[in-house]
């Protein structure tokens, strides 16, 4: 098992959750999802909780829990779109091993997400708007928190995967002992 954490960081709907899960499979690693830990925590959806208490009391919960994964568990971790914004949580990430921020456009985002009423703040009049106000507000933190920037906007899946794991093969990626065994890129 490895000493380190992979983060992937990104929008909502950038594939995170997908694409960590997969990843994380074929390396044979744990993976973790934030707004997962955080659920099970609250005993209640996050949109119910964000409804109820607002996002300033959500982000308090949210850097614990961040906090607390990045100290204490390796593998692959999704994080919450929003988990960028204090500063203390970017570090506590980068600290912990290696960040990749999964890009997309506001309009494949917006593709991905029109029907999808799990996400507060995207319950909107104009989501794209919406989307497009917290893709200026987040990029420069997702950029400034990554060691490593992977376009998802085409939403293929399994090339995000392949180029995730060959931009790691160049790196030291986590591999745990079940890990899927790739020849390493030409």
């Amino acid at each position: 098992m490895t000493s380190t954490l992979l983060s992937l960081v990104g929008m909502p709907g950038a594939g995170k959750t997908t694409i960590g899960r997969r990843l994380a499979r074929e390396l044979g690693v744990p993976f973790h999802d934030s707004d997962h830990e955080i659920e099970r925590r609250l005993g209640v959806p996050i949109r119910e909780y964000f409804a109820r208490h607002g996002e300033a009391a959500f982000r308090d919960v949210e850097h614990a829990v961040i906090t607390e994964l990045a100290r204490a568990c390796s593998g692959v971790l999704a994080t919450g779109g929003g988990s960028v914004l204090r500063e203390a949580n970017r570090a506590a990430l980068r600290a912990a091993g290696t960040v990749v921020y999964l890009h997309a456009t506001p309009e494949s985002l917006h593709q991905r997400l029109r029907h999808d009423l799990s996400r507060p703040l995207l319950q909107v009049a104009d989501p794209l708007q919406r989307l497009w106000e917290l893709f200026s507000q987040r990029d420069g933190f997702y950029r400034s928190s990554a060691h490593l920037v992977l376009d998802t906007g085409h939403g293929r899946i399994g090339r995000s995967v392949h180029e995730l794991r060959m931009h790691l093969g160049r790196q030291r990626a986590p591999r745990g002992p079940h890990a899927t065994r790739h020849a390493p890129p030409p």
